[in-house]
């Protein structure tokens, strides 16, 4: 995506560790997007620095990446039916300084048969994405819509990071 914007970029892995006992899916991201930034930042010192964290909710549940086929088919068929919130927190540390926000997307799956639950966990797509499902893939399927910034589902919110690069003082799109 960041290509696609004209941003020349390299991806740093952080090794920072998610756990956290933080509860709100937005304080959440954000505190997990910042802790990411901040770890990379230590290394480049005098580079601009982007960190991002997805969480998905469902209620009062928080949905992370799951561990097995078993635990994936389960965070689907947990969200057949349902609408649920999508947040992702976007961090950028700079020279000058840090920027941060969060975005919310409400998606709502299909009602979902157990074979289409099935088949989707199968598929193995959604074992590394928070929530159990990618969809930018296969798991597009699963949704019947979504309110608010598909870019964020993705996990990657493009309206928050272009504005938060521009006032990094990063050329995007110029």
């Amino acid at each position: 995506m960041l290509t696609n914007l004209g941003v020349p970029f390299r991806v740093v892995v952080s090794g920072e560790d998610e756990a956290s006992e933080e509860r709100d899916p937005a304080r959440l991201a954000d505190s997990l997007a910042r802790q990411k930034a901040a770890a990379v930042a230590r290394q480049h010192p005098g580079a601009v620095v982007i960190g991002a964290d997805t969480v998905v909710a469902l209620g009062d549940e928080l949905l992370a990446k799951p561990e097995s086929e078993a635990e994936n088919r389960a965070f689907v068929q947990r969200l057949s039916g349902q609408t649920h919130q999508v947040y992702t927190g976007v961090s950028v540390f700079a020279p000058d300084g840090e920027r941060s926000g969060v975005e919310r997307t409400d998606v709502t799956f299909r009602a979902l048969s157990d074979a289409e639950v099935t088949h989707y966990a199968a598929t193995g797509e959604g074992l590394d994405k928070a929530g159990g499902y990618g969809i930018q893939g296969v798991g597009m399927a699963l949704v019947a819509r979504i309110e608010g910034d598909y870019s964020n589902v993705v996990g990657f919110p493009l309206g928050l990071v272009i504005r938060l690069l521009r006032e990094a003082g990063v050329r995007v799109w110029e």
